[in-house]
């Protein structure tokens, strides 16, 4: 199982280092571009690709896919850099992501567990699972034992809280992921020299 944790912990650094790449093309290009080994124009060209890259591909790498494997102490599904599975015993952090696309919300719960491994919930299935993981850490934190750091939204999302925290956090979301673009764009733009 080691070996497996290590491999997991392994090929998702791996995608998240290959994300971070696609999002610096732009920048690259423009070195590329002042060199004179390609046109000026082609941070710009890198840039708008790295945007559609960089959205469909961050928050897809740790996604849960079919096939889908559950077992009473372990979640564990394919995602884009292999197949991961999360110790719901050991459970350290759980994070709600929210992207948008066509006017649409979606969320995912981020979970990792002691060893470093990271899956995002999508399914119903899944999340019944994490939730009662939850509860469980919970009852135990009584008793002494660590609990696992869970933000007020991915509760929410869960059930475990009121809604509240469910809206604020949308909104940021929203308003973080809008600016971020924005200034990427901006930064391409000027790179570019428009």
């Amino acid at each position: 199982m080691e070996a497996a944790t290590t491999r997991s912990v392994a090929r998702a650094r791996m995608g998240s280092g290959l994300a971070v790449t696609v999002l610096l093309l732009p920048f690259g290009g423009y070195g590329l571009a002042r060199a004179g080994v390609v046109p000026e124009g082609a941070p710009i060209v890198l840039g708008l690709l790295s945007v559609i890259a960089g959205s469909v591909l961050l928050p897809a790498l740790c996604e849960e896919r079919a096939p889908f494997r559950h077992s009473s102490s372990h979640l564990a599904a394919h995602t884009l850099t292999g197949e991961r599975s999360v110790d719901v015993n050991r459970i350290t952090t759980v994070r709600l992501l929210t992207t948008f696309s066509y006017g649409s919300t979606y969320r995912t719960l981020l979970v990792r567990d002691a060893h470093g491994v990271r899956l995002g919930i999508t399914t119903e299935r899944s999340r019944r699972k994490l939730r009662r993981a939850i509860e469980k850490a919970d009852a135990n934190a009584a008793r002494g034992l660590p609990r696992p750091r869970v933000s007020r939204a991915a509760r929410a999302h869960l059930g475990l809280a009121p809604g509240r925290g469910l809206v604020v956090h949308t909104v940021l979301a929203f308003l973080l992921a809008a600016v971020s673009v924005s200034l990427y764009v901006v930064a391409v733009l000027r790179l570019g020299g428009q």
